[in-house]
């Protein structure tokens, strides 16, 4: 799969960045490359996570060139040290080096590391700083290489994306009684509010109150708990994306099911 599986963002509101760097060099970043698309005849321009100054957007000049020394470092799911200057939003890529210590994606996990890729085109605002969200990153490509059970680590993912960018609800507190969710009631999620027992005219998926507390815990071994997360997780975040569709989400979906 290319990058051109990851579509650009949904335009969303942006939170104000605790640190603009716009302006400021930077050097000696943990970074990883999410998406790149040619610029002009020689250069790329490329989005990158990085660990203390979230995504931004670089262009890597020349870096189409056949003896450039970018051209084999700038790829998916590679550990990189860059460095990065400019006044706009667009800077300018000063450097990248490959820091290693990761197996490559292959088959499956490479298709979750693109869905992965996508969720944080489309969701994180540029400029924003998730060092948390980048260490949860790093930890869940390791999962995929390690051929840990996919969607066990997606769903941790997706989780802890929403934490991050400010838009996940407690799914432990009920928000029509105000009280601890039962595991035996069952509930539907609303999006920007929380969990609430379930009506018979809901069209959004029903979970139980012991799904809801197992995703908060991190503890998906239980079958129903992984086939209604899956569910819960899908409508929640084309909720947050405003419907726009998923590309490698539904690649996922068409051959393995996830």
């Amino acid at each position: 799969m290319s990058d051109a599986a990851v579509a650009e963002p949904v335009k969303r509101a942006r939170a104000p960045s605790r640190e603009r760097t716009v302006g400021t060099r930077v050097s000696d970043q943990p970074a990883f490359v999410l998406h790149s698309y040619p610029y002009k005849e020689t250069s790329l321009i490329i989005d990158m996570l990085t660990r203390d100054f979230g995504r931004v957007a670089v262009i890597a000049k020349g870096a189409k060139r056949p003896h450039s020394q970018l051209r084999g470092v700038l790829q998916t799911f590679q550990p990189l040290s860059a460095g990065f200057v400019g006044k706009n939003e667009l800077r300018t890529l000063t450097g990248a080096e490959w820091v290693g210590g990761m197996l490559p994606l292959e088959k499956t996990a490479l298709l979750c590391g693109f869905y992965l890729n996508e969720l944080l085109v489309k969701l994180l605002a540029r400029d924003d700083a998730h060092p948390a969200l980048f260490d949860h990153y790093v930890a869940t490509l390791n999962q995929l290489a390690h051929n840990e059970p996919a969607p066990i680590v997606l769903r941790k993912f997706e989780r802890a994306l929403l934490k991050e960018t400010g838009v996940a609800a407690d799914l432990t507190r009920c928000t029509a009684t105000r009280t601890r969710v039962q595991a035996d009631v069952v509930y539907v999620v609303d999006p920007e509010r929380g969990p609430r027992p379930e009506r018979a005219d809901d069209i959004a998926p029903r979970v139980s109150g012991k799904t809801l507390l197992d995703m908060e815990c991190e503890d998906y071994q239980d079958a129903a708990t992984q086939a209604q997360s899956k569910q819960l997780m899908r409508f929640l975040l084309a909720h947050h994306l405003g419907g726009a569709p998923l590309n490698t989400r539904q690649i996922l979906i068409d051959l393995l099911q996830l």
